[in-house]
């Protein structure tokens, strides 16, 4: 800094200043240190900073060992959240939340000096594992897992998605909508189930789910085979776009029509649902507003804010399969903008 500060021909107080980004500095000021620094190379000594701050900007974040789309975003979302804050992001993944393997990530993450830890927790058992562990930084949970839980929560409301789902079949004239449940162990899956049955049971309309075993395609392509078997209801909600893919696949391959004799809705809006056969109806997640308010809400606990639970709203997206079940009045023309209804 002191070399800085000379062939800027400013003090060392100013070089920090504006480093810091303090509004003091003139503008003209700021532009000779801002090229010192370039032409020096300098770079900020992090370990000495955080001798003086005792903050190192710094955050953990432990996630599930996973490439599903949810969590993955998720942690995606708030890297890039955390960046655009200042802060720089330490993961740690597991492949099982036990209260072994959470103290061991909690206490590397403490060898690192982080200032706070982020936890993104969608399966059944992790936030009791989380909360059973004392951490001496502030902790923030990304979960609707969190009844119960006295820390800062952040997440999508999975309830609200799942009712709104429903109601959109229901409301394109649906008399049974069957739900393909995801996993049970997951929080996520437990809460869409919830709105779907809330949707319906306001409705006075039949219940009926047919878990999945897992969130994968060819999880959804083996439960389309059994319902083709059954007997098809109206319409189908799906906990995911994957499971609602192979059920697309599954009736495709059996001649069966979507939307016209059974409608689908899935839940995620991963990139590509615009351009299935036909385009999916589903609900997309706030993915970048809950890395937002997931690095806030660290930041806000930091600062001694209080422990909150945020819930942010997802959106219905309509698109083509789960068109009205009215017969169309004239054939449709398939056209540039067809892949977005």
């Amino acid at each position: 800094m002191n070399d800085v500060a000379a062939l800027a021909g400013v003090s060392h107080q100013t070089v920090s200043r504006v480093l810091n980004e303090h509004p003091s500095v003139r503008p003209a000021t700021r532009e000779r240190v801002l090229e010192a620094i370039a032409t020096l190379g300098y770079r900020p000594n992090l370990a000495a900073r955080a001798l003086v701050t005792r903050r190192t900007g710094t955050l953990g974040v432990i996630t599930p060992a996973t490439a599903l789309f949810g969590p993955t975003s998720t942690l995606v979302a708030f890297e890039q959240a955390a960046r655009d804050a200042g802060f720089y992001v330490s993961v740690a993944t597991l492949r099982a939340f036990s209260g072994d393997e959470v103290v061991a990530a909690v206490e590397h993450f403490l060898a690192q000096g982080v200032d706070g830890v982020v936890v993104v927790a969608p399966r059944s058992g992790t936030v009791d594992a989380v909360s059973g562990v004392h951490v001496p930084v502030p902790v923030v949970l990304v979960s609707s897992g969190r009844e119960g839980v006295d820390l800062p929560t952040v997440s999508v409301d999975q309830v609200a998605g799942g009712r709104l789902a429903t109601e959109h079949l229901l409301a394109s004239g649906r008399g049974s909508v069957l739900h393909v449940a995801g996993p049970q162990d997951w929080y996520d899956a437990r809460d869409r189930l919830r709105g779907w049955q809330d949707a319906l049971e306001a409705a006075g309309a039949p219940v009926r789910a047919h878990p999945a075993r897992g969130w994968s395609a060819a999880d959804g392509h083996a439960v389309g085979l059994e319902l083709l078997r059954a007997g098809l209801p109206d319409a189908v909600f799906a906990a995911n776009d994957q499971l609602a893919l192979g059920l697309l696949a599954a009736f495709g391959q059996a001649g069966v029509r979507v939307p016209q004799d059974v409608a689908v809705v899935g839940f995620d809006d991963e990139p590509g649902t615009a351009f299935y056969s036909p385009p999916l109806t589903t609900v997309r997640q706030g993915f970048d507003e809950l890395g937002r308010r997931a690095v806030q809400a660290v930041a806000d606990a930091l600062t001694g804010g209080q422990p909150a639970q945020q819930s942010i709203a997802p959106e219905l997206v309509v698109r083509r399969s789960s068109a009205s079940s009215e017969p169309p009045t004239a054939p449709e023309r398939l056209d540039s903008a067809s892949c977005d209804r």
